[in-house]
């Protein structure tokens, strides 16, 4: 057996030194140090030698087999250097030839929508306004008509920071972006708190709920948020508004239609439908045959919210509405997955 080994070594050596080609070095491989190798075989013909001839024969194979991968290694050097030297003495590069471009990017189909609908309320006048998304118990609930234990709070549950260590008004991130309401008209109120002026602004960001994760909910969110501020602000006004708003956004034949609805800081408060684009009111899957779809929440502010801004609510009224981009998009384009959003999937995004 120790012949044969040696054998073994000296054949796969020779052979390994005619090697001038990675292909013909890999073949060299599979056949003297692969699993099926002659080196390998030994190794399990080692139950049938005497006690005495196992350990000299396998104290051998072991070095014809680091030898041999020894010598593969530094020939595989030998080949790789020699296959460098021989491309660049025989290959040319043409330097004149055009460069491979660049793939371009594209926005978000979120981004997509939530930028054209500002560009839609800022041809209406509406400036943006950027509020932070960590925010106070106090503005996130109580300046918003949402007293401690009020039962509207449970429709929104909240992320909490810090929740135990600042009493009655904890740090949380804010579950919609209402509370830029009251800092933009606090701030707007600082500075003539006899005569603040009239707002119209836009409110974008990301809202976060601690809900389940599924098809139609997640714990994060595009929020956009409206607030007019004024003297003689009407209902009319918020109707005349959200519905050329409509038209802007859907077509100028778009159809709207308002539902009585509740929210704590506006009174009267309505949710808004539009005539569903994909069947034109007839009834679909995607309307769920109802011929409308709902696509934001508005009202009237409500007095106490208008005070906690710093505006006299017995000489200023206002309008406010919430609209989700996410959602919009969703009814645009037929999804059926808000999850979609946030999956980073290339085969989804780049259909937009």
């Amino acid at each position: 057996m120790l012949e044969k080994l040696n054998k073994i070594e000296k054949t796969a050596l020779e052979s390994l030194a005619a090697v001038t080609d990675e292909a013909a070095l890999e073949a060299w491989r599979v056949a003297n140090i692969g699993r099926s190798s002659p080196v390998m075989n030994v190794f399990s013909q080692m139950s049938g030698l005497s006690k005495e001839e196992r350990p000299l024969v396998g104290q051998r194979a072991n070095q014809v087999k680091t030898a041999l991968e020894q010598a593969f290694a530094a020939r595989a050097e030998v080949v790789k250097n020699a296959a460098l030297s021989k491309s660049l003495q025989e290959e040319r590069l043409d330097v004149t030839l055009p460069g491979r471009p660049a793939r371009r990017g594209g926005l978000h189909p979120a981004t997509v929508t939530l930028r054209r609908m500002l560009g839609i309320l800022a041809e209406m006048g509406f400036q943006v306004y950027t509020s932070r998304d960590v925010e106070t118990d106090e503005m996130n609930f109580q300046a918003l008509n949402f007293p401690p234990h009020h039962p509207a709070r449970e429709m929104q549950d909240s992320f909490y920071i810090e929740a135990g260590e600042r009493g009655d008004n904890p740090l949380l991130m804010r579950t919609h972006t209402s509370p830029g309401q009251i800092r933009a008209m606090r701030e707007f109120s600082g500075a003539n708190p006899e005569n603040p002026p009239s707002i119209r602004i836009a409110l974008p960001g990301m809202c976060y709920r601690y809900e389940q994760i599924t098809a139609r909910s997640e714990v994060q969110f595009y929020q956009i948020e409206g607030l007019a501020v004024g003297e003689n602000i009407t209902y009319g006004d918020l109707k005349g508004t959200l519905a050329d708003f409509a038209r802007r956004m859907f077509g100028e034949h778009a159809k709207v239609r308002f539902r009585a609805s509740y929210f704590p800081f506006t009174e009267p408060s309505a949710e808004m439908d539009v005539e569903c684009f994909v069947c034109g009111g007839k009834g679909c899957a995607v309307c769920k045959n109802s011929g409308w779809l709902e696509i934001l929440g508005s009202g009237m502010v409500h007095p106490n919210v208008l005070q906690n801004g710093g505006y006299d609510p017995r000489r200023y009224t206002g309008f406010a509405f919430g609209m989700g981009p996410q959602r919009m998009t969703m009814l645009q384009h037929r999804m059926n997955d808000i999850r979609y959003f946030w999956g980073n999937d290339i085969r989804f995004l780049e259909q937009f």
